[in-house]
């Protein structure tokens, strides 16, 4: 049987006095699509940012494809196969759009350890940035300045900058946040084309917009995971219907 794509046992998290993480406790399959749905200040984006080695646990344990991560810091997470997104947008606004994916590709290669020679043409970066834009419909925006793309627009080139990595974990930190109800259809179109090979775990807290994405569901409130399962399961239990609509 193949190890979980991730795996945390018992994870938590404070800062000062206030737990932000208690508990954790879930396993993700290889090739799952997991939603990590929760209000705001339910501690998705701390989870996430303890699972991608952003923060370090006050105890528990993490497991990416059956390695024990825990201790490892985010890059050496990243060359395991995790690539992330980030709630609010970080990209070089005054580089082009192939040049911010190149970086990121270059995150992940041996060049990035000679940063005084010219990368080769044979890298193959410009090719995969190239290949990474067609996938999320931006292949004729690779020479503009990221700086001139709209909000929407932007979301997408993060997406892509995680794609070109070829990631086996994705972790999409609320990718349809402040989007247009079309650049949402556009982004969730986009989310339905990543191959199985890739797990995607997603947060987000509108359940309307993100319900179709998941495989299974888990509710976080108040850093604990209240209810798992299914998208029937969840929508239907007490607790959900409790936060959220305040019955």
């Amino acid at each position: 049987m193949n190890a979980p794509a991730l795996e945390i046992r018992h994870l938590a998290k404070s800062f000062g006095g206030l737990p932000v993480t208690q508990d954790v406790s879930l396993a993700i399959a290889q090739g799952e699509r997991r939603l990590m749905l929760g209000p705001n200040g339910a501690g998705k984006t701390t989870l996430f940012n303890l699972i991608a080695g952003d923060l370090r646990s006050d105890g528990g344990e993490i497991r990416i494809f059956g390695q024990d991560v825990t201790t490892l810091r985010s890059d050496q997470r990243a060359q395991l196969g995790l690539a992330r997104t980030f709630q609010i947008i970080t990209l070089f606004d005054r580089d082009t759009v192939a040049q911010n994916l190149m970086l990121s590709l270059l995150g992940r290669s041996p060049l990035r350890w000679t940063a005084w020679r010219p990368m080769r043409p044979e890298a193959g970066f410009r090719e995969r940035a190239q290949e990474a834009l067609e996938m999320v419909g931006l292949q004729d925006a690779a020479r503009r300045r990221l700086g001139t793309l709209s909000y929407g627009e932007k979301r997408r080139v993060e997406i892509a900058m995680a794609l070109v990595q070829r990631p086996r974990l994705l972790l999409l930190d609320e990718p349809l946040a402040g989007l247009s109800q079309g650049e949402r259809v556009a982004i969730r179109q986009l989310l339905d084309r990543i191959p199985r090979e890739t797990t995607v775990v997603m947060i987000e807290h509108d359940m309307d917009v993100a319900l179709d994405f998941a495989d299974r569901i888990t509710l976080l409130h108040y850093g604990k995971i209240l209810v798992e399962g299914t998208r029937a399961e969840v929508v239907n239990h007490p607790r959900t219907r409790e936060i959220y609509l305040g019955q």
